[in-house]
């Protein structure tokens, strides 16, 4: 009877452990690769670099001793603030910088799209942007409500390439600064939530990023607003956030490089969609090195090394630090030092003003 009882518990136990593994969610499968190759994380740039994609919101009344610290860990020699706000919240920032940590940090200043079209409406912004960069901001950050949430004086969508707001642009082209703009999201947040979709485990571990695919519009028409303004402001300068949200289709970006020779990208939140496809994305580096900035976007220090070691090593299958932008290994660039010093530093020295040279070598 013992020896029956002590067969069933067997059974039983190996009955349960194949059934918990077999239960396994995809969000808990992360299996440790058994892959051995040459590599090393990256902790630090091997040229200074400006990070033209920061975040930082408390800037008017922050102790920037920490973020300078971690700054200098990494080797970031500058910092570009695009949270700087306007008016007096921008001047106590640019005090604050001025004050503790000067060249370390220049800002963009912000406009609040809400109510275009009002009476009066683009007179005061013109007039604030033109005061926020007198009062020394460096160029102009455009959130992404621009497209997707805000609304005119008749609280319709203000669409991106709205003929209200070509003031705004054209005055940054006078003004020397560049625009630098985040527009929609990613396409898989409008495309169908089911198995086929890419980014399904983002979305399903942060439901409110779905749209439906009218919502407010559809991908395809938000980023073709942007790419009218684009066009239709050929003296201004843009740096497209995110890489427009293509980098995972880098032939159809190119050809879009090849028609706007006024749009640069910036890297910010894309490295995943690089780390895939080392040959062709080490292709696109080289053709267009001219116009492609480093920028991390959300301030997180410790993921870092993936930008770096994306762009720098030929190492091979290793792991992208968030699972739900991407559960799929990285591979390096191994980008030259030519083109690593125009991405890290010498393009943002380019077309952003302000900037202190004397950090880089070259």
């Amino acid at each position: 009877m013992k020896f029956n009882q002590l067969i069933l518990f067997v059974i039983s136990a190996l009955l349960f452990s194949v059934g918990f593994a077999q239960d396994l969610s995809f969000e808990e499968y992360n299996p440790k690769s058994t892959l051995v190759v040459p590599g090393k994380i990256l902790k630090k740039a091997k040229f200074p670099f400006i990070d033209v994609h920061g975040h930082q919101y408390r800037m008017p009344n922050q102790d920037l001793a920490p973020v300078v610290a971690a700054m200098d860990t990494l080797n970031m020699a500058i910092m570009v603030n695009l949270s700087g706000r306007t008016g007096e919240d921008l001047v106590t920032s640019l005090e604050n910088v001025a004050t503790n940590f000067p060249n370390r940090f220049v800002l963009f200043c912000n406009i609040n799209f809400e109510g275009a079209g009002a009476e009066g409406w683009i007179e005061e912004k013109v007039a604030q942007l033109k005061n926020d960069v007198k009062n020394g901001a460096v160029g102009l950050k455009v959130y992404k409500s621009l497209g997707l949430r805000n609304k005119d004086v008749d609280g319709k969508r203000l669409a991106i390439d709205d003929a209200r707001l070509d003031r705004i642009w054209q005055t940054c082209g006078e003004l020397g600064i560049p625009v630098l703009i985040h527009s929609a999201d990613p396409k898989p947040f409008w495309d169908s939530f089911d198995g086929d979709n890419e980014r399904w485990l983002e979305l399903k571990t942060r439901p409110n990023r779905k749209r439906g695919a009218d919502n407010p519009a559809p991908w395809e028409q938000i980023i073709a607003e942007q790419h009218n303004v684009f066009r239709k402001h050929k003296n201004t300068n843009f740096i497209n956030a995110h890489m427009g949200w293509m980098a995972n289709d880098l032939g159809k970006l190119g050809t879009l490089m090849d028609e706007l020779p006024n749009m640069y990208v910036g890297i910010g939140a894309i490295i995943a969609e690089l780390g895939r496809q080392p040959r062709f994305a080490k292709a696109f580096f080289t053709k267009y090195q001219d116009r492609i900035l480093f920028g991390k976007d959300s301030w997180q220090p410790v993921e870092f090394p993936t930008y770096f070691r994306v762009l720098e090593s030929a190492d091979e299958y290793f792991p992208y630090h968030k699972k739900y932008h991407a559960f799929w290994p990285m591979y390096g660039l191994d980008l030259s030092d030519e083109v690593l010093k125009k991405v890290y530093y010498k393009n943002a020295l380019k077309i952003v003003p302000g900037l202190d040279s004397t950090p880089f070598p070259d």
